[in-house]
């Protein structure tokens, strides 16, 4: 047969979904599966938006303006506002999801062969995005001992080469939940000017922040032409089957030359973006709820976590993700053990190993990222579960003491 591309090859699978065969033969065996591998909110997609695409009146079903109806991007300039962020609606593109938004940066900002450098561990997937793209992710690599803080301007001048086009931050950042300081960004600012850099923002969690305040990259001044802001109605909205996200760049040769690739797929779903305007006119309220509801499940899921014995789990200071480390050697062989061996009163749980959120090989091994996006009694019983399952593990590595937060 033919050969698979090089592309193809080197693709990495998700460390996200690479165990779902074995979930799905846990369910057959009747085996109740909690899911905490993966990002999928249980919080009802808003009514009033969900009801804005069932009464809209369609004749036709046609294609939207390449970068998205003037409508939605007219509303998401007020939305954005509320954040404190100024724009216009010549300056956004609306994309397929998130996903694409990142793509779209890449493919405009960066040549094949050209690198982004990215705190780890950082969201898998960013390194799918770079091997469609051609470009090499390069890692600097954040702690679990100092909560994931952002690494030292050291540490980024010494991945710094000839090659470095871009800095990526995630912020919330997806898997720790860290929440990154306005200290933290200034020290990303002077990196990128001194260094003529991009600066790559994802602020997919920008509502679900429970300790300090957002602070956005197109907030920092000086950087217009270095921004570039990815955005997505997924997880603010519980949307995400909507596949609704956005690029947003004052740069405005970025945004002609994303507006290539833009036209190129034609154009983004039409019924999201009816959901995605609706959406902006929630009332504040909506947020506080749902922030308050994340809120008690991470306190629930941290707490738990860390009065296992063996394990530590820092306080995520947003997003609804928390990275821990377990008393095992190998965080992937655990999980998989969790799905085809393991059962407590008929139930086990579902992990997504963290090895696949570093680049740097043998890095996070006996770590795993839970996603707190069930609620508060599914997740008390899933942690009796995980409990029950460290005493069982054949594997598992004498208890340490546990971490002290530092810093690197």
């Amino acid at each position: 047969m033919p050969d698979i591309s090089k592309r193809g090859q080197i693709m990495p699978a998700s460390p996200i979904r690479k165990l779902v065969p074995f979930a799905e033969a846990a369910k057959k065996r009747g085996t109740r599966v909690f899911h905490l591998n993966i990002g999928q909110p249980d919080i009802e997609t808003p009514k009033s938006a969900l009801d804005a695409v069932r009464n809209f009146p369609f004749k036709v079903l046609e294609y939207s303006h390449s970068g998205g109806n003037e409508s939605y991007r007219r509303k998401l300039v007020k939305y954005y506002s509320s954040k404190g962020i100024d724009i216009n609606y010549h300056q956004i593109i609306i994309t397929t999801g998130g996903s694409e938004a990142i793509l779209f940066a890449f493919l405009g900002c960066m040549d094949a062969g050209d690198e982004v450098i990215i705190p780890e561990p950082f969201y898998a997937n960013y390194n799918g995005f770079a091997v469609e793209a051609g470009v090499q992710v390069v890692p600097v690599t954040s702690y679990i001992d100092s909560g994931f803080a952002l690494p030292s301007p050291e540490d980024f001048e010494k991945a710094i080469t000839k090659k470095t086009r871009a800095i990526m931050i995630c912020n919330p950042n997806n898997p720790t939940g860290y929440l990154y300081s306005r200290a933290e960004w200034d020290t990303l600012r002077q990196l990128a000017k001194k260094y003529n850099l991009y600066l790559f923002s994802d602020e997919a969690y920008r509502e679900f922040c429970y300790e300090g305040t957002h602070f956005s990259a197109m907030q920092l001044e000086g950087m217009d032409e270095n921004v570039i802001l990815l955005d997505t109605i997924s997880k603010r909205y519980s949307a995400c089957g909507g596949r609704i996200g956005a690029l947003v760049t004052r740069n405005q040769a970025v945004h002609d030359t994303v507006m290539k690739f833009a036209q190129a797929r034609l154009s983004p779903p039409s019924f999201s973006q009816i959901l995605g305007e609706a959406a902006v006119d929630l009332p504040e309220d909506y947020f506080n709820t749902t922030r308050e509801e994340y809120r008690k499940r991470r306190d629930l899921l941290v707490r738990r976590l860390n009065e296992m014995s063996g394990v530590f789990c820092p306080n995520p200071g947003g997003a609804f993700y928390a990275m821990a480390s377990l008393p095992v050697t190998d965080a992937d062989v655990f999980c998989q053990w969790l799905l085809e061996s393991f059962s407590y009163q008929g139930s086990t749980v579902m992990l997504a190993p963290a090895s696949g959120f570093y680049s740097t090989p043998e890095s996070g091994l006996n770590e795993v990222r839970l996603a707190y996006v069930l609620h508060c009694d599914a997740i008390e019983v899933a942690m009796d579960v995980l409990q029950a399952a460290l005493i069982e593990y054949p594997d598992r590595i004498p208890s340490k003491n546990k971490i002290e937060l530092s810093t690197h």
